[in-house]
């Protein structure tokens, strides 16, 4: 039986826009889909926290999913600085990204600690976008599928279905690089990832799962890379950051 995924276009803004700007890009979003009717698949955007609140005002209504960059592992406590999964819920959020390259990188996070934040997300009622994917060096060295299956094994916590979680796959070095892998790469991995879930997960949900692509995703590459048959959407960057552009992507991945 053939699964039908809903594509997911997800926007992640980084550490980009304050509340002027944010909001008119937010809103702009939302009266396109208010005014395209139905459409074949959904869009997220994921501002900064600073900016959730704001944003969330300016979509309500219109389709626009509401999501979140990050979350703690608690629920709450003593951890100053940290935004708890039950905040972001009750902020209106119903994704929350985990395990960015970035907060990999710059934050020392580990699997298991991707894993315990993931945990966190489905505990508040939210979709984890969990997110894994290897570094340059570790392609070069003929290790990108090992490192793809260390993370996904290490980073889907129990309870993980195709209902709370989505898979984004970034191989680092192609993260506002300008550089993507080829259409081949990309599939290989994809298909690779879907059957490594079906071995965690189970094959029923291993094939309903979305699996999204992120790195140097642009209007002009979609196509080509959103068409393909393991690929169910995307995980964009600086396109996210630029209404027509992110539009585009959105209208090209079906």
């Amino acid at each position: 039986m053939t699964v039908l995924r809903r594509p997911l276009i997800a926007g992640n803004w980084k550490m980009n826009g304050l509340i002027t700007g944010g909001t008119a890009l937010a809103g702009d979003l939302g009266a396109r889909l208010r005014g395209a009717g139905p459409v074949p698949f959904d869009m997220l955007v994921c501002p900064p926290f600073t900016l959730i609140s704001a944003v969330g005002a300016a979509i309500a209504g219109s389709g626009l999913l509401l999501g979140a960059q990050d979350c703690a592992a608690a629920a709450s406590g003593a951890h100053t600085g940290d935004i708890s999964a039950p905040m972001l819920a009750d902020a209106g959020c119903g994704f929350i990204l985990v395990g960015h390259s970035e907060r990999r990188a710059d934050h020392g996070e580990a699997d298991a600690t991707v894993r315990a934040k993931a945990a966190a997300a489905h505990g508040a009622g939210v979709g984890a976008v969990i997110c894994i994917g290897e570094t340059e060096a570790e392609r070069d060295a003929a290790q990108a599928e090992a490192v793809v299956r260390r993370q996904l094994a290490g980073s889907l916590p129990g309870g993980a279905t195709a209902a709370n979680t989505v898979i984004a796959y970034e191989p680092v070095w192609a993260i506002g690089t300008g550089r993507t892998p080829t259409a081949d790469d990309v599939q290989a991995i994809h298909a690779l990832i879907r059957a490594e879930t079906a071995k965690i997960m189970g094959v029923d949900a291993a094939a309903a799962i979305r699996l999204l692509y992120g790195g140097s995703v642009k209007p002009e590459n979609a196509v080509e890379l959103l068409s393909l048959p393991d690929v169910d959407g995307g995980l964009i960057g600086g396109a996210s950051l630029k209404a027509d552009d992110f539009w585009l992507i959105a209208e090209r991945s079906t």
